[in-house]
């Protein structure tokens, strides 16, 4: 194949991997795997079906589901005919739904149940450009007189009257600076904007990703964040195409653990939340340990620690320390990453928000070394990466070989390397805005140290200025309070204020134990004395930690977690200042009372 890219990995690997995994799936209780010899059929397939439809090379489609082999096969078999897919959030509200499609001009979307149809449904006079909408497998049959509606089984029939040749023709044709995909923003400010990755984007970032930590076709991973983001599509997509390992569907969001003791991945990436639930559930068992056997866990946890922090730092493991590590990982570590499902991990990797330095050191101590991972989805993913030998807890890592990264006056990390984007569709202005002379303004602020690692800093649209003139970041701060069990989000408030103060959730399983510990209602804890005695404790903890003027003089805990539902995150759960500002406005008010 004349061309390097995705959809021509996936062919290569359904070659020369014919009979291996390339994906399994969960049926009556036991995981069924799918050849790549079947997966690349079944990814043609798709290409020829949307071939058959009338898709052209510039064309686009969208997908809007769970995470499934359809999904994968349906985003590949769009590449692969030259069209470019935007995936969409399932949280996403008819609305925000009928947006993506609209501006993508997505000609043919793929759905995963009725729910979803009911959006598309609902807001189909207003998508000029969609013709056909596909079903993925055992979701109910449709119709409606304004668009065609096919079951999976009737879409991939369409399939018969184009040939493998042509479509393998559409692949050869396949330039690098071509568009391949697009990545929708989650709109923290305002509409999101459709990110345009070309094949060269996605080819060479699923490639240095792999070097990195030294993925091969005998790993694994298990598929469950949302396939709409960069992050997971490197993983579920990108990287096993290029290198041939088999990915897990997860069967639901909420049987995330249950799969992970199932299938035992080698990989695992995840968000903060996930890593620091871990990390919550461990302190609290260790809490309630016979002291023997917690004596014998803090013993080995110590010398998990220092070994981490020796091969974090390329350094050799001494003799008598490896001999220590091997026996406490005989009788603490792999017990517990046995019952985590984790006894196989060689990679876990954090990314999409800040993770602390705290959560990342104790799970070290446990044999876990999680990698952070620092970019966005306009540079495909990554930045900068806490690699094997090159790993720094606290800081995001050195910037990806390949890639340059330089801090600009204002503070602002800049990045430029083959992974950058190619503009945003249809938006010259923020295009113009964000890419200057080859330069990806990131929009966040950071640091690059003397040994090469990036720190962040803050966000640059995010910046809080005092009444007093004083400029403040907010995301570290914030850091520091969800650092704690107890508390799961907060938010900072204090632009153009005389001090700052803090809306702050409850983490619900932390609440619940302290309700029971207290003997307290579970309605109401959040109004407790004795809540909000645990809660100032933190605060005061953390404010001991930075200057008076960055110090949160006031807070207020609110009684339920910000979610999508009511539209103070995004789905990614990135949250929406502006939104959450608005819907408490009063309660950031009272905290300020006039002189």
């Amino acid at each position: 194949m004349s061309q390097d890219s995705i959809p021509a990995r996936v062919q290569e690997q359904g070659r020369v991997r014919a009979s291996q995994p390339a994906y399994f799936v969960k049926r009556a209780s036991a995981w069924h795997p799918t050849s790549w010899a079947d997966f690349a059929r079944q990814v043609r397939e798709v290409g020829r079906a949307l071939m058959a439809l009338g898709l052209e090379p510039g064309d686009t489609t969208a997908v809007l589901g769970f995470n499934r082999p359809e999904w994968s096969i349906f985003d590949l078999g769009s590449m692969s005919a030259g069209v470019a897919p935007a995936g969409i959030y399932t949280t996403c509200s008819a609305p925000e739904v009928a947006y993506i499609i609209r501006h993508a001009e997505a000609k043919v979307v793929l759905l995963e149940d009725e729910g979803q149809w009911n959006k598309v449904k609902a807001e189909l006079d207003s998508l000029p450009s969609l013709q056909s909408v596909v079903m993925m497998r055992g979701a109910p049959e449709f119709e409606d007189d304004r668009v065609e509606v096919l079951s999976w089984g009737r879409f991939v029939e369409r399939a018969a009257s184009v040939t493998d040749e042509a479509l393998m023709e559409r692949i050869a044709a396949l330039k690098p600076e071509q568009l391949a995909t697009f990545i929708y923003t989650s709109g923290t400010t305002g509409p999101p904007k459709g990110v345009m990755l070309s094949h060269h984007n996605l080819a060479w970032t699923a490639h240095i990703a792999g070097e990195l930590v030294e993925i091969d076709h005998r790993d694994s991973s298990l598929s469950y964040l949302p396939l709409s983001h960069i992050a997971e599509q490197v993983f579920t997509l990108h990287g096993p195409a290029t290198y041939g390992y088999a990915v897990y569907y997860a069967e639901s969001l909420e049987q995330v653990a249950e799969n992970l003791q199932q299938v035992r991945p080698t990989i695992l990436f995840a968000v903060p939340r996930i890593w620091e639930k871990f990390y919550a559930g461990i302190r609290v068992k260790l809490a309630d340990a016979p002291p023997l056997r917690a004596s014998l866990a803090k013993w080995a946890m110590g010398i998990g620690q220092q070994v981490a922090e020796l091969q974090n730092a390329g350094e050799r493991v001494p003799g008598a320390i490896a001999l220590q590590y091997k026996l406490a990982d005989r009788l603490v570590f792999s017990r517990v990453r046995d019952k985590l499902g984790l006894d196989r991990l060689r990679f876990a990797i954090s990314g999409a928000a800040p993770i602390s330095a705290e959560v990342l050191g104790f799970l070290s101590g446990l044999g876990i070394v999680i990698r952070e991972v620092y970019g966005q989805s306009e540079d495909t993913g990554p930045t900068s990466f806490n690699r094997p030998g090159r790993t720094r807890f606290g800081t995001v890592g050195p910037p990806v070989p390949g890639v340059d990264v330089k801090i600009a006056e204002d503070g602002e990390i800049l990045v430029r390397g083959p992974n950058v984007f190619l503009g945003y569709f249809k938006d010259k202005e923020a295009t113009e805005a964000t890419l200057t002379d080859g330069w990806l303004h990131s929009g966040d602020l950071g640091q690059i140290d003397d040994q090469g690692y990036l720190h962040i800093t803050g966000r640059k649209k995010e910046i809080i200025i005092t009444a007093g003139g004083k400029n403040i970041a907010p995301k570290n701060l914030e850091a520091q309070l969800t650092n704690s069990d107890l508390i799961t989000q907060a938010v900072v408030i204090g632009d153009r204020r005389k001090f700052l103060s803090a809306l702050i959730c409850l983490d619900p399983d932390a609440a619940e134990r302290f309700a029971q510990s207290n003997g307290l209602d579970l309605a109401s804890v959040h109004q407790s004395a004795e809540v909000r005695q645990a809660v100032q404790e933190i605060v005061d903890a953390g404010n001991e930690l930075v200057a008076r003027v960055e110090q949160i003089r006031k807070f207020t805990i609110l009684p339920r977690q910000l979610d999508v539902e009511h539209g103070e995150l995004t789905p990614t759960l990135k949250i929406k200042r502006k939104v959450v500002h608005d819907n408490y406005e009063s309660l950031i008010d009272a905290m300020y009372p006039p002189d």
